[in-house]
């Protein structure tokens, strides 16, 4: 099994952190084949940096597309151009935000997620009602630690971030938390121990969520929302994602 991890920024020491993260959970039959968006911003951070992501996200979907992939996970937790990838791509598409809240749904009655600023809660908000999960979260949390800020060893980010699973445990009753950046990977497991309660990574949490659907031979149904995108003129730039038929 091939699963291609796209990171949707164009940093390259976050791609390899999530890649390490995937392969630690990954079948010893799946090949987990990185990549980093080739434009774009450097981190994803709320809504305008999301939409300058969309370009790079779909031109490594469709790069990915032509190596025959069997599976596409996009390793941003704001779930960054899924609906377009899934439109798009013929293999099966899984975002690591959707992918987390479905597992802590499985495992806590309620659950809560930490996230890295402010302007990325009400993302995540919004997406958590589109999910229809909204009412098992107890509380999304900003750390206030910014994405890059997590690639760098100096930092005070772990700390933040823990005192903020401490706060969502004693004060929202959270059951369990869902990181909420792929930047924080890592972590999963060591503020778990610390915690006492499950802290969800996305990144695994979407591996194991797709290596299962290519098992069963399930992929994104193309009968309405998901249809191909119609071929049809795409001017200046966006020319080069335009679909081909």
């Amino acid at each position: 099994m091939r699963l291609h991890l796209v990171n949707p920024n164009t940093t390259q020491s976050m791609t390899d952190k999530i890649a390490a993260a995937a392969r630690l959970v990954a079948s010893e039959a799946t090949t987990i084949l990185p990549a980093t968006s080739r434009m774009g911003p450097a981190s994803i951070e709320g809504y305008y940096d999301d939409a300058l992501a969309l370009p790079g996200l779909i031109d490594a979907v469709a790069r990915a597309e032509a190596e025959a992939v069997d599976g596409h996970i996009v390793a941003c937790f704001d779930d960054t151009g899924v609906d377009a990838a899934r439109a798009l791509a013929r293999a099966p598409v899984i975002g690591i935000g959707e992918a987390g809240f479905h597992m802590a749904s499985l495992i806590a009655h309620r659950f809560a997620v930490v996230t890295t600023l402010s302007r990325s809660v009400p993302v995540i908000e919004a997406n958590l009602d589109r999910y229809g999960l909204s009412r098992r979260c107890a509380r999304v949390r900003a750390s206030d630690v910014a994405v890059l800020e997590l690639e760098d060893p100096a930092s005070d980010a772990r700390a933040r971030i823990s005192a903020e699973i401490g706060r969502a445990v004693r004060e929202d009753h959270a059951e369990a938390v869902v990181l909420g950046c792929a930047g924080m990977a890592d972590l999963a497991r060591a503020l778990g121990e610390e915690h006492g309660v499950p802290v969800i990574d996305g990144v695994a949490c979407a591996v194991a969520l797709m290596e299962g659907l290519v098992r069963v031979g399930l992929t994104t149904s193309k009968a309405g929302a998901y249809a191909p995108p119609r071929a049809k003129p795409y001017t200046g730039l966006l020319g080069d994602f335009a679909p081909r038929g």
